[in-house]
């Protein structure tokens, strides 16, 4: 298979200072690459890497039919101008010279109502806005999207929106998708590689190899918490039919959790009691 994305010795720098050093990884078509690790470990540099938005050492090669779109984590632009959301969209239209039925149909897509759409960007919710940005991005048919942090900001039930979402657009639109995030149970469900950013040496391969508890343990350089829970909670998760929507409904877990469609990761001891390994967050 031809990969849409090879890195190969990518060092970034500001000034003196090596953020990222001889990292390699490669992306193939359809994978969905997340990228962890804890705050200032260059996450967010890697993406404006990619997008050749910094200079940068090495090579990022990607493939020649690969089109980009791109949802910030953030934008530096005020969004108390008078500014609509169908206006934002619309400007990017005519840069790209695309037809206003483009600008309808991207907007049906991730639930813009013609409400929404004529309402400023001010005063949208944040899961509002953000399915704005995510519009944005889909302008032009793009191949690949870049997320840095899609639900950073944004409450429970308005991430899991956006997540189906993102999951959704993808499998529609055989999409490559790379993912800036901290929460490891939406990483372990949905990527297909994953890169770990921290102050040692980066790794990079599939979740079930690269989230392990030893791991995440040098990632984050914290010492492991634990969670703990009873598998009759855990078979009613499995029965209904959004698991990673529902289960923190069903289980009251912590943000890190990494169960899996109903099976136990991590599990260190065993019979009616099984115990989750969590990161960042103290354990209960």
């Amino acid at each position: 298979m031809t990969q849409i994305l090879s890195v190969r010795d990518l060092t970034i720098r500001f000034g003196n200072r090596a953020v990222i050093q001889h990292l390699n990884f490669a992306v193939d078509p359809g994978d969905n690459l997340a990228i962890i690790g804890p705050n200032g470990a260059g996450k967010t540099v890697i993406l404006r890497a990619l997008l050749n938005l910094l200079p940068y050492e090495g090579v990022i090669q990607w493939a020649p039919d690969a089109k980009l779109g791109y949802v910030p984590q953030k934008i530096a632009a005020d969004r108390h101008l008078p500014l609509h959301v169908n206006d934002l969209l619309a400007a990017k239209a005519r840069l790209l010279k695309l037809p206003g039925q483009d600008v309808r149909l991207v907007a049906d897509r991730v639930g813009l109502t013609p409400e929404l759409l004529e309402t400023s960007v001010g005063i949208l919710s944040g899961g509002e806005f953000q399915k704005a940005l995510i519009a944005f991005a889909l302008l032009g048919n793009p191949n690949i999207l870049l997320f840095d942090e899609p639900t950073a900001s944004l409450d429970e039930l308005a991430e899991e929106h956006i997540y189906e979402l993102l999951r959704d657009l993808q499998r529609e639109r055989h999409l490559t998708v790379l993912l800036v995030s901290h929460d490891l149970s939406v990483v372990y469900q949905f990527a297909t590689k994953v890169l770990c950013l921290s102050k040692g040496k980066p790794c990079f391969g599939p979740p079930r190899e690269i989230l392990t508890p030893e791991t995440l343990e040098a990632v984050y350089s914290a010492p492991l918490k634990f969670y703990e829970h009873h598998h009759d909670a855990l078979v009613r998760v499995r029965l209904v039919d959004r698991p990673h929507a529902m289960r923190r409904q069903y289980l009251s877990l912590p943000r890190f959790d990494l169960l899996f469609e109903g099976f136990c990761q991590f599990v260190i001891s065993s019979g009616d009691l099984c115990v989750h390994l969590v990161v960042g967050v103290a354990a209960t």
